[in-house]
């Protein structure tokens, strides 16, 4: 039942920076938790009643809407884990916009100040988080550019996610 899922809304990577962050995490994510590839979520759940207008919405502001600025670097330690902090002035002001158009509807994860990310690493032990984190750290002495190209909403799985559609970028 589909329609009975959370929805979770996810930017698209380019193909080169999606292979790269990919590899990262089936190298660092211990493998059988690393249930989904490599991906940068802008909404972590929201409600199943919400698909028509989520859809109407990236429908038409997407076609409208120039590839993002985005950059990538600055690894970011979270006990457990380690993510690569991600810049982007034009994907925090759409995630903002959508964010205030379903208010209402947001969980508290959601509802918070967004911090954009890939996380390459997670429920690894403490140290083993710690020495990613310093080796990430000396390879990224400053951000890079980072490829986005489409925004995606899926249905969660309890892991794996079922893609509904995808809003590529204008141009």
């Amino acid at each position: 039942m589909s329609g009975t899922a959370p929805i979770i809304v996810a930017a698209e990577l380019g193909v080169a920076d999606f292979a790269w962050l990919d590899r990262l995490r089936r190298e660092h994510f211990p493998s059988e938790r690393n249930l989904l590839p490599a991906h940068l979520t802008l909404f972590h759940h929201l409600p199943p009643s919400l698909l028509p207008e989520l859809d109407a919405r990236l429908r038409a502001g997407m076609r409208a809407t120039a590839r993002p600025a985005v950059t990538i670097g600055e690894p970011m330690l979270f006990g457990r884990g380690v993510a690569l902090r991600v810049r982007s002035m034009a994907l925090e002001t759409l995630r903002e916009e959508w964010a205030e158009a379903f208010a209402g509807s947001l969980i508290p994860q959601d509802a918070a100040a967004w911090r954009p990310h890939v996380t390459i690493q997670n429920k690894a032990e403490p140290d083993t988080a710690r020495r990613l984190h310093d080796a990430l750290k000396r390879d990224f002495p400053r951000p890079r550019p980072l490829a986005v190209t489409s925004v995606a909403i899926h249905y969660y799985r309890d892991g794996p996610w079922e893609l509904i559609r995808r809003y590529r970028f204008a141009g």
